[in-house]
């Protein structure tokens, strides 16, 4: 399969439907990683609650929400900025991608893209991601963009089987993206 073509869509420009079917499509993909996406969102009266949710996080500040398609406009990933910390201007990024798109650096670049944007638009000092141990697709995007390991986090994120799991904590400094 060639480059996939895709682009990166904002929360005011997607219905609960195409969340909601993302969400169904990756189910047994995401449930484990995103647990609180997969539980919050599963009916579509509680996507629209998830969204409308997300929605108000945004035009607070408290959170970004972006959702990747495909050419043919069909929802394939997401990806939010979370975890604002105003006081040390840092926050986290999590993200996944449609299963049947993984592999393709749809996500590597979706990354770097709201890496950017964290630094340049909301004006961030520091950008982490946490990937559980198992999760290496997360970790090499992390690296592919720059972001060192810093740590391991021990028994710091539980899982959707409710397991707690330990997770690397990737960061990656405003002076550090500026150098690249």
């Amino acid at each position: 399969m060639g480059t996939i073509s895709w682009k990166t869509d904002r929360i005011a420009n997607t219905t609960p439907e195409e969340f909601y079917d993302l969400i169904v499509r990756n189910r047994q993909h995401i449930y484990l990683t995103f647990p609180a996406t997969s539980s919050s969102c599963t009916s579509l009266e509680k996507t629209k609650t998830f969204l409308k949710n997300a929605a108000a996080l945004e035009q607070g500040g408290r959170g970004y929400y972006f959702y990747l398609r495909n050419s043919d406009n069909l929802m394939i990933g997401y990806i939010c900025i979370k975890n604002i910390d105003r006081n040390c201007d840092k926050c986290e990024l999590a993200y996944f991608v449609d299963k049947d798109y993984q592999g393709q650096g749809i996500i590597s670049k979706a990354v770097s893209n709201i890496t950017a944007y964290c630094f340049n638009k909301i004006n961030m000092n520091k950008v982490f991601i946490c990937a559980a141990t198992t999760n290496i697709g997360s970790q090499r995007v992390a690296k592919k963009n720059g972001y060192l390991q810093e740590g391991l986090l021990r028994e710091d994120f539980k899982n959707g089987d409710g397991k707690l799991e330990d997770t690397l904590y990737f960061g990656l400094l405003k002076s550090e993206y500026n150098e690249r």
